[in-house]
């Protein structure tokens, strides 16, 4: 058997070869972001979201961890947070499953089939129990406000205003501003 971290390079390489996009988010290769695309025959379909995935260090004998970077209204994925509620990933993860199973057979398969007995967003839960039709508009609504194909590429995981300018207001402001007037 291979180490952890040659099978870690191998699942990632098959997962950049199988169309995906990745985006390494350091030098190493335990923490990166993937586009991931709705499923067909779902209300998710046409939407695009940002999968942050970390791995440990034990991978592939622990599993990946898994969330949405981007918002998506779903009964078993914490809206603020975009944690993943996926028994496959959370409790039952085999070293027989890989990246690419992930992102072509687990996460499809919690958007087509979610659970509502088993949910990090009650209010979902709650709506797709009570009122199918009103729960797929609402994830057509969320798909159509936070998962455009467009907005994805450029995304980035949400930042505290406290700790960092926006792109505008660093514009606005020049060198003298913030470092001061020079002694002379």
């Amino acid at each position: 058997m291979s180490s952890p971290s040659k099978r870690r390079e191998m699942d990632l390489m098959k997962l950049m070869m199988s169309d995906y996009k990745v985006e390494m988010m350091n030098d190493g290769m335990q923490e990166f972001y993937v586009e991931f695309n709705g499923p067909k025959d779902s209300p998710y379909h046409g939407g695009v979201w940002r999968i942050r995935v970390e791995l440990p260090d034990a991978y592939p004998y622990k599993s990946p961890s898994i969330g949405f970077v981007n918002k998506i209204y779903h009964p078993n994925v914490d809206e603020m947070s975009g944690s993943v509620c996926l028994d496959v990933i959370n409790q039952t993860w085999s070293p027989m499953f890989d990246l690419v199973n992930v992102f072509e057979v687990f996460l499809p398969q919690l958007l087509l089939y979610p659970n509502p007995s088993d949910p990090l967003n009650g209010e979902a839960a709650a709506l797709m129990m009570r009122d199918r039709t009103a729960y797929e508009e609402k994830v057509k609504e969320y798909r159509e406000k936070y998962a455009k194909p467009e907005d994805v590429a450029g995304a980035e995981e949400m930042k505290s205003s406290d700790e960092e300018l926006s792109e505008d207001e660093y514009a606005a402001s020049d060198d003298e501003e913030i470092a001061g007037k020079p002694d002379l």
